[in-house]
Formats: structure tokens, sequence, C-alpha cells
């Protein structure tokens, strides 16, 4: 037997590389004599470092950067194998997870911390950069990052706007002269987890805010700012940000970057997929597994257990799918991709515990699965 592990991570319980774990270990316990390739996925998010380097024989490395509340804490970036490309997740420096559940609210947190990353690594030398846009605590459009990359952001006295999505209707001028030299000689590659763009209906404020804390009359004080910051740059700047696929990912943080550096925008599990070899390692596999702290419907756009099911639809080999939770209905979404949806959530199993407890829970549903896999139906229950 032949199994591929290839999970994300189970946001708030446990790394993709812990899940890929606990599954590989059940297998092993029930078939022995299997060959169990893990491949830790991510595609953007949380992990997303961890992943690729792992992947690649890289290095991870630590600097000091400014965390959504302006506090200065010891964010890390990658090198991957080829000793020559960055990853930065932007979740590092700017991550929903540095912000404690009663202070969180995109209207003052900033992408600041991950321009002063990008800084640090281009001071380095380095010219390749993937940056991850994911797990974001922030809706300023990347006008932090922007500033902290030498952009000035000015109000209508010719001072710097502050930080934080609500300052953003401030915002008059423009003023790219001193923009950090090297950024003009490297490009950027945006690993985006959604589609989204930066404004309307599916836009960063109007679908995501509300997850870092937004009320219903901030999410349209926010949707107003980044209208008004989208206009600005293209007055400003020359460039249209406002429609970008990706560009909504991160709170807008690829939006804002984008108008001042060479770019392009990559859905995150391409890349990923791409950089840790996971189409070879799936020649003539018997199955393969991934997963995700939840499956709904935003699942099937862009992110890990949807990229990996297509992939392994289009080389024919079997898919399984662990998820923490399942959104009602979102089954539906999957029948085309996976022989079997697996959750840890159940009518004995509260979401709360299955968070708790995720590596007991996930390692029982592993082993019940592998020894219906061993008997020959696991595809059939």
């Amino acid at each position: 037997m032949k199994i591929v592990i290839a999970p994300d991570s189970f946001k708030g319980s446990l790394s993709s590389i812990l899940v890929a774990d606990a599954i590989g270990q059940s297998f092993r316990k029930i078939i022995p004599g299997s060959e169990i390739i893990k491949m830790p996925m991510a595609d953007g998010g949380e992990g997303t470092v961890e992943c690729m380097v792992g992947a690649t024989g890289g290095k991870i490395f630590r600097e000091f950067a400014t965390d959504p509340l302006g506090k200065v804490i010891n964010a890390h970036f990658g090198v991957l194998g080829d000793e020559d490309t960055v990853i930065i997740e932007m979740a590092s420096a700017s991550g929903i997870i540095l912000v404690p559940g009663e202070k969180r609210n995109p209207l003052y947190t900033t992408t600041y911390g991950t321009g002063e990353l990008i800084r640090k690594v281009l001071e380095k030398g380095y010219k390749k950069i993937i940056l991850g846009l994911g797990g974001s605590a922030t809706t300023d459009g990347g006008a932090g990052a922007m500033q902290a990359l030498g952009v000035k952001l000015l109000d209508s006295a010719g001072v710097n706007i502050k930080q934080g999505g609500v300052f953003l209707k401030d915002l008059e001028k423009i003023d790219t002269s001193e923009v950090n030299k090297n950024l003009q000689k490297a490009e950027i590659t945006f690993m985006y987890d959604v589609e989204n763009p930066l404004l309307g209906e599916k836009g960063a404020a109007k679908v995501y805010s509300p997850q870092k804390g937004a009320s219903a009359k901030e999410v349209q004080i926010l949707e107003e700012n980044l209208t008004h910051f989208s206009r600005i740059i293209k007055r400003d700047i020359g460039k249209d940000i406002s429609d970008i696929p990706g560009s909504g990912a991160a709170g807008g943080l690829g939006a804002g970057l984008s108008a001042i550096c060479n770019s392009k925008f990559i859905p995150g599990i391409q890349l990923a997929i791409k950089v840790t070899g996971l189409k070879r390692h799936l020649k003539n596999a018997d199955m393969i597994i991934t997963g995700e702290g939840e499956l709904n419907f935003q699942s099937m756009f862009g992110k890990v257990p949807a990229g990996v099911a297509k992939l392994a639809k289009e080389m024919k080999v079997p898919a399984i799918c662990f998820a923490g939770n399942i959104e009602r209905n979102s089954e539906k979404l999957y029948k085309d991709y996976f022989k079997k949806i697996i959750c840890l959530v159940s009518s004995d199993i509260s979401k709360e515990d299955a968070i708790k407890n995720a590596s007991l829970i996930l390692s029982s549903k592993a082993e019940e699965a592998a020894l219906l896999f061993k008997k020959g139906v696991l595809f059939e229950t």
C-alpha cells in the first residue's frame, strides 16, 4: 500500500505536520507494511513557512517585527532549499492568532510588521519573495506594510495617516518617492487562499472583517475606506487594485502592495503542490488523505483540501478528507472529489471538545478509517 498524507493545519489545534503525523501513525499501526508519505500542505496561512521550508530542505530565521496592535514581537520567515527564495507568511507578524479575542478589531490592526519583514529580507539581498496571504487580523488594504516599505500615506496636513483600516478615510495623497529601492529589484509572489477581490460583496471587508471582530457598521466603514484607498492609489500611482482575484485575502494586503512592487497572485495550494512535488509522490499511490479544521463553502475556492482533491482526481487516486468540523450542506460540494469525508465533530463530540482533543480524536478516527481501508470497504461506507 502507498498512502500519501497531505493535510492543511487544523487551525486553533494542530499544525499540518501534527495532523499528518497523527494520521500517519494510525495507518502504520493498522497497516504496518504500508508506505506512508507525509506531505504537510499550506495555502498561505499559518504553517506555510514550515511547510515550504520543510519540503525543500530550507531554513527558518527570526526577526523582530510589529504585531497587529503595535507591539514588538519575534516573527519568522524562511529561505527555501534553493537558498534564493524567501517565504514569508503574513500571519507571523500580522496574524489574528497574535491578538487576544477581546482586542480583535480590524479598524485598528495593522500590517506594518509584515512590511518590516519584507524590508529586512530585501536588506539581506533577497530578490525572490513568496508572501503567504492568510490568517490575518487586519483589513487595512496593506497600508501598514506600504508605510513600512517607505510609502508616505499623507493626510490633508501632509502627515502620515495612523495605522488601521479606520484611518484610511484620512488619506489625501500618496508619496512613493522614498519607497525602499530594493523593492523595485525584487518580485513578490502573493500566495492566496481565497479568490476574493478587494472590494464589493465578496471583498475583504464584507466577507472577512466580521471574522476579525468587526460589527455590521464597522464592516461598512471598512468597505468605504478601502474604496477610498483604492481610488487614491489609482489616481496617484496609476494602478487599479479593486478587482484583482485574491487581492481580498489577508484584509487586502496584496492589493496595496501590488501597487508598489513587481508582483503576481497565485493560488496558494497550486504553489504548495509545485514546491512540495506532490504530483510526483501521487504516482502509483493507492490513496491520498487530506484535511483541514473546517470544511465550508469557501473551502472549494483555493483551500488545501480542494486543491489536493482536484489533483488526485486528475491522477485517478482516490481521496479522503478529515475535517474538524463540516458546515451544514458543505458535503454536497465535495461529492465529486472525495470518496469519504470524516468529521471529528459528531453527536457525541462537540466542536469545543474536538478542538481541545484534536490529536486524540483524529488518531482514533484515522485508525477506524485504516481498518476499513485494510478490509477494502472504506469507500463503501
